[in-house]
């Protein structure tokens, strides 16, 4: 997935380098990163809101102006409080935050890689599912919303494309 804004492949992050882009969207970029301490791969989401900020030529990330600073800061502490909170999270429903970090004028959150597929392409000829198969992948990611909710925040792009299903048949929500 090709990417303008996106930090290059090859680039290094302190002890992560960037493989490729996974996805983006209005608030970030992910990516997919090999943690070169723990030699194994993880998933990086950068913190980088389209309408209010850019890539400067340096790889940071800036407000694309002085009015937008106020957004940017805010959007950037409810990234770093989210990140707090995700970190503390150990359910196997929610995909797990391992760190996160500040560099390049905005922030990081590191995560586990979850290898899988995301639900839209697992049901292609699994339709329609029956009872027990539906509540198998929808109880343990309603038990991760709940916890989600319990500390306080609301998960806002649940859809498909964020809901993995693991090789073993488990469920896991991204993003």
């Amino acid at each position: 997935m090709s990417d303008p804004a996106a930090l290059p492949d090859g680039h290094v992050l302190g002890e992560y380098r960037i493989e490729r882009v996974l996805g983006g969207g209005g608030f970030g970029v992910t990516y997919l990163a090999h943690d070169t301490n723990l030699d194994c791969q993880v998933a990086i989401k950068e913190y980088l809101p389209r309408d209010v900020a850019v890539r400067t030529a340096g790889l940071g990330v800036q407000p694309r102006s002085d009015d937008a600073r106020s957004s940017f800061d805010w959007g950037l502490q409810r990234f770093l409080l989210e990140s707090r909170a995700l970190a503390s999270f150990h359910h196997s429903g929610i995909v797990r935050v391992l760190r996160y970090f500040r560099a390049n004028d905005t922030a990081y959150m590191v995560m586990e890689y979850e290898t899988g597929q995301p639900l839209h392409r697992w049901l292609v000829g699994r339709l329609p599912l029956d009872r027990a198969s539906l509540l198998r992948i929808v109880r343990p990611l309603l038990d991760g919303l709940e916890a989600v909710h319990d500390a306080g925040f609301l998960h806002r792009d649940i859809k498909p494309g964020n809901i993995y299903i693991r090789a073993d048949g488990s469920p896991v929500l991204l993003d």
